[in-house]
């Protein structure tokens, strides 16, 4: 058992103690940022409210792999305290520290009850990516040893995890399945009694199956970048945004946030200073969810992950991006949103706008989907607040069987 609930007392904490914080921490990034020599981003000044981070641009994986390719390895970013150097697909390079909880996983781990005692079987790789030195990190932040285990060798993993006396597990969801199903054919009994995974679907017919076999088995929200981002607790309602990041949901291809409870796009501001990401696209898709969590933790919750936020789609052999949408949106004061649909029309390409607008002539947009989308197709007008709060701006509704 635990000790303690909470990992910290900044679960638990009143939202305008974690606004206040919060915003000190990002207005001290925005001077990290600004002063470094080379930067890439200009001195913006301090943020009033820490809504005002909705006025700044969103940085996106491509800018900056870019930023990266002009000035190795971190694209002239003020990092610090590097300890590592890791490689994602791009490539990308991301630092690691050493330093206490660096990602910020032992959060999550606590919630997931690890604790002292504990043996994780940390299934993470840890070639190049920075998935098992993340959730490693987090694993010694909560005391728990470590089996740094990796990928793969699953007759390897059942022995090792009977003859160290593995309690817990690290990986991906579907991988504890494989381990286990080695073991019932090895006759090996495990005593892994609890499981932290990431970096994959967690189908609630898969919880179930460890669930029955004894094995509470929760789910965080972590990219390379940002280390943990959300995690669930034990209440099983939605997941939590970890207490080191600002997150927003905003419309796909934008930078401006979605009214409460719609589906966007995941943008997150790190408030570790040793790594300082301003609004950083992560291409995921969640919601805000209402109200706090049962078990007691204080700060937003989201529903988790909910597709890609990066809809681009060809059309007539031509590219459409959320952004070209959102361009469109741009042009005209009485548009609220646009949603482009693909569909086929006999055997070729077809494509509809849909507008929402108060306006009534359907044709004083046709010019504007030209220009924007590079592309003629029909227009459909709908009433201001009619079109589906789903996160969709781009939807591809051919059938490709």
């Amino acid at each position: 058992m635990l000790d303690k609930v909470y990992y910290d007392d900044l679960e638990t904490r009143s939202s305008d103690a974690r606004h206040a914080a919060q915003l000190e921490a990002v207005n001290a990034q925005l001077t990290r940022v600004a002063h470094a020599d080379g930067s890439c981003l200009p001195d913006i000044g301090k943020l009033k409210y820490l809504e005002d981070l909705a006025h700044l641009p969103v940085l996106r994986k491509s800018e900056l792999a870019k930023w990266q390719a002009e000035k190795p390895p971190f694209g002239g970013l003020p990092v610090a305290n590097v300890a590592h150097v890791f490689q994602s697909p791009g490539p990308i390079y991301e630092p690691g520290g050493i330093s206490h909880d660096w990602w910020r996983m032992g959060r999550f781990l606590h919630a997931a009850g690890f604790g002292p005692g504990d043996v994780v079987q940390n299934c993470f790789g840890y070639h190049l990516t920075p998935a098992g030195m993340i959730f490693e990190s987090g694993a010694r932040a909560v005391g728990a040893t470590v089996l740094p285990a990796g990928t793969g060798q699953t007759e390897l993993q059942v022995t090792a995890a009977r003859d160290v006396g593995s309690t817990a597990y690290a990986g991906t969801p579907d991988y504890l399945k494989v381990i286990l199903d080695k073991a019932d054919e090895m006759g090996v009994k495990l005593a892994i009694s609890k499981a932290a995974v990431g970096g994959g679907a967690l189908f609630p017919s898969l919880r179930q199956e460890y669930a029955d076999r004894g094995i509470s088995c929760m789910q965080s929200y972590a990219t390379a970048d940002l280390g943990n981002i959300a995690y669930e607790s034990p209440a099983m309602e939605g997941m939590i945004v970890d207490e080191g990041v600002v997150v927003e949901i905003v419309t796909p291809g934008t930078g401006d946030p979605v009214a409460p409870g719609d589906v966007g796009e995941v943008v997150v501001t790190s408030l570790n200073p040793d790594y300082p990401l301003i609004r950083f696209a992560t291409g995921d898709m969640s919601a805000v969810m209402p109200g706090h969590s049962p078990c007691g933790r204080t700060n937003m919750r989201i529903k988790g992950w909910m597709g890609r936020a990066d809809q681009t789609t060809k059309i007539k052999g031509m590219f459409v991006r959320p952004e070209q949408v959102a361009a469109l949106v741009a042009r005209h004061d009485e548009v609220t949103r646009a949603r482009v649909i693909a569909r086929r029309d006999g055997q070729q390409d077809a494509m509809t706008v849909q507008i929402e607008t108060a306006g009534a002539d359907a044709g004083a947009y046709a010019d504007s989907v030209v220009a924007t989308l590079k592309l003629k197709g029909a227009v459909e007008l709908h009433a201001p607040g009619s079109l589906p709060r789903d996160g969709l701006v781009i939807e591809d509704q051919r059938s490709y069987d």
